[in-house]
């Protein structure tokens, strides 16, 4: 399932790149910095930005950023995206400085919790680790860090508060089939080059995963067969209010905090009588 079809999904390309080249100029953005992780949201992203950033001559920043959990598959792919698409690339193990900072994360009080509990609070500093990484190099070159989360994603809250939420979101309103059909739609009627034809290609045929070691897929995550499930759900759901014992939707219902944060105390109720 692909929502966007033929000459909609060249113009929704066009329109990304449009509206990108437009921010970075308004702002004056010295550079774009993004998180290559092997999968195919870090790639499409990767794939939108490069011709914008080489239209401005502004450097597209990538790092594959590899923390304990990373496998190799997932490390062959992040290199062959970031070798083909970006300006400047590097490799970064930050194992050693997570281990480290492991020490000082275990608490000394709380709640018992289960292994798979203990995974997602250790992969969120993970995240939360990379995301240090990538705003101190945007920083550093005047830029900032693009976002690679999708619609999906953001409705399961599929991602980690203050980690890999980044400034600028191309597809963060594409639902995750859309992201594949994009990626496709480049990789067929786009892009020439061979190479970056088959990282691309590499992305869109690998299992999903979120590279922090929580699970074997997203969808081991998410308690469906499919993204295209996932979608559907979700999409039957904001239109009829459906299916609400379905583990995607209680995923979904379960997450709102993080689609409203930070909560803020009103004025109005701050000073009421």
């Amino acid at each position: 399932m692909n929502f966007l079809q033929g000459m909609e999904c060249e113009k929704a390309v066009k329109n990304i790149r449009s509206h990108l080249s437009e921010y970075i100029t308004q702002f004056k953005l010295g550079a774009l910095i993004i998180g290559i992780s092997g999968g195919i949201d870090s790639s499409l992203s990767a794939a939108l930005a490069r011709p914008v950033c080489d239209e401005l001559s502004i450097p597209l920043i990538g790092r594959s950023i590899t923390i304990e959990s990373n496998t190799s598959d997932e490390i062959l792919r992040s290199k062959a995206v970031g070798d083909e698409f970006c300006t400047d690339f590097a490799l970064i193990d930050l194992t050693m400085r997570y281990n480290e900072m492991k020490t000082i994360l275990e608490p000394e009080h709380g709640p018992a919790e289960s292994e798979q509990q203990a995974k997602i609070r250790l992969g969120n500093a993970k995240a939360r680790i990379r995301m240090i990484y990538l705003y101190n190099l945007a920083q550093r070159n005047r830029g900032l860090v693009l976002s690679t989360d999708n619609y999906t994603e953001l409705l399961l809250g599929f991602w980690t508060l203050h980690g890999d939420v980044g400034d600028y979101g191309m597809i963060q309103n594409l639902w995750k089939t859309e992201v594949y059909g994009m990626a496709q739609y480049l990789a067929d009627s786009e892009i020439k080059n061979t190479s970056q034809k088959a990282a691309i290609y590499s992305c869109i045929d690998a299992t999903p995963t979120d590279g922090l070691g929580i699970s074997n897929s997203d969808l081991d995550q998410l308690g469906a067969s499919s993204y295209a499930e996932v979608d559907e759900i979700l999409r039957e759901y904001l239109t009829t209010g459906k299916n609400t014992s379905h583990p995607v939707i209680q995923r979904h219902l379960g997450s709102e905090f993080k689609r409203n944060n930070p909560v803020n105390i009103s004025r109005y109720d701050i000073l009421a009588n």
